[in-house]
């Protein structure tokens, strides 16, 4: 593991806030003293970043991380992300968990899977969904990068595709729980459980693959 160069000025911020929740979850851990939240720039999507954030064990990281401490909390990234993460700053807003970074990709056009097929979305429960989350979700998160989109409606379930600011793993519930999927079992009774998924073109099932909770 590495010091930052530039420790005097930390790469990623993170907010009182976002401190206290990252704490709260890391709490639910086993052996949560051992634990680094590790922060990755995984991908882009949207014009923005993605993100893998997870905990991960303090004695599995390379030596070619950068390791910066808030307080009790002891923030892991990559030698790759450093850069893209540079005045960056994790915040706990309405929407949930997310990712304010002043930097941004280059444009690029990814590619589509033509053996994908799309979900139907065209019913009055997904479009009830949508409208939740262009009207009150997409519109709180948009500041920081975030946009949410909905990838099918199975049963009751609702799943969606956290992108941007958004984008997470192991802390991406702490989005859904605390504002996405609060709002739309308020406006939308029939659904009754929000999954964010991760991998959309793999798997047995073509839509998604449930990201773990």
């Amino acid at each position: 593991m590495t010091s930052d160069p530039e420790a005097l000025i930390p790469i990623l911020a993170v907010t009182p806030e976002a401190l206290a929740k990252v704490l709260e979850v890391r709490g639910g851990e086993n052996d949560p003293d051992s634990l680094v939240l590790w922060v990755e720039v995984s991908g882009q999507q949207a014009g923005a970043y993605s993100y893998l954030m997870e905990f991960r064990a303090r004695a599995e990281l390379d030596d070619d991380v950068v390791v910066q401490h808030h307080d009790d909390l002891s923030v892991a990234i990559p030698g790759d992300s450093v850069d893209k993460l540079r005045g960056a700053t994790l915040e706990l807003s309405a929407g949930g968990m997310v990712m304010q970074n002043p930097n941004k990709p280059a444009p690029f056009s990814p590619a589509v899977s033509a053996e994908r097929p799309t979900a139907d979305l065209s019913g009055e429960v997904p479009q009830r969904v949508m409208q939740v989350l262009d009207q009150e979700i997409n519109p709180a998160i948009a500041s920081h990068g975030g946009y949410a989109e909905l990838v099918a409606v199975e049963a009751s379930i609702a799943y969606l595709r956290l992108s941007g600011g958004c984008q997470g793993c192991g802390l991406a519930a702490v989005t859904l729980s605390q504002g996405i999927e609060v709002a739309i079992l308020d406006s939308v009774p029939e659904i009754t459980e929000v999954i964010d998924v991760t991998d959309h073109a793999s798997g047995a099932n073509p839509y998604y693959e449930a990201a773990k909770k």
